[in-house]
């Protein structure tokens, strides 16, 4: 199978997010066959969840779309570095392949902070491939973090 980024359609989805007032994140699953199953933006402010994150969200609608608690075959493109929480959901749902974006050294749980993968207490290590339009996905969220300050 030929590798075919679907990080455009997680960019749009953080753009998305950022017009609803939330953090410019968001988050798609492919599933087997290469096709788009889920996708989702950040959605805590307007859920008033502050589990909401864009890869909960997209992992919950991709589990109910494969009757499974467990993704085994599925990839994730997400914007930014999922964070400690997001990262040990992955694992719980043994998503196979992680594609991030923009590192995110304060909050990151997958190469920053927590590295929630290296533990031995993580029930599934993804293969995980960062940089993936990184740029944009960072400067997605430096613009959105200015235009509050």
């Amino acid at each position: 199978m030929v590798f075919r980024s679907h990080m455009n359609k997680a960019l749009i989805e953080a753009r998305a997010a950022a017009n609803r007032g939330e953090v410019p994140v968001g988050a798609v699953i492919v599933g087997p066959d290469g096709a788009i199953v889920a996708s989702a933006g950040n959605r805590t402010r307007e859920l008033n969840d502050p589990t909401a994150h864009a890869e909960i969200l997209a992992v919950r609608a991709a589990c109910a779309a494969a009757g499974s608690e467990r993704l085994p075959d599925h990839d994730l493109y997400v914007t930014l570095e999922p964070c400690a929480m997001c990262a040990a959901a992955l694992a719980a749902a043994r998503i196979r392949r992680i594609y991030y974006g923009a590192a995110d050294p304060k909050s990151g749980g997958v190469a920053h902070g927590a590295r929630v993968f290296t533990h031995t207490q993580a029930h599934h290590v993804p293969e995980v491939y960062d940089g993936i339009a990184g740029q944009e996905a960072a400067d997605l969220l430096k613009e959105f973090f200015a235009a509050r300050r």
